[in-house]
């Protein structure tokens, strides 16, 4: 798999979250609560963010991507 497609992928995922977290917030300041958008635009963003662990996960078990462990002594 392409670097830049793995990028691109991710950067996807944080884009729509960030989408359903605006959204919620306009529907929650615009409905007064008066509909479900706002709870159906917050559920979708946890959805995603849950999805994209998930493949961050699934990418790392199949080989696609390595973790490089941030912080750790390459020297134990």
């Amino acid at each position: 798999m392409n670097d830049s497609l793995k990028t691109l992928i991710i950067i996807a995922f944080l884009a729509l979250i960030l989408w359903n977290l605006g959204a919620g917030l306009y529907y929650m300041l615009a409905d007064k609560g008066q509909t479900k958008r706002t709870v159906n635009a917050l559920t979708r963003r946890i959805a995603f963010s849950i999805a994209l662990i998930a493949l961050v996960i699934l990418a790392n078990y199949m080989g696609w991507i390595e973790f490089h462990g941030v912080g750790r002594n390459p020297n134990p």
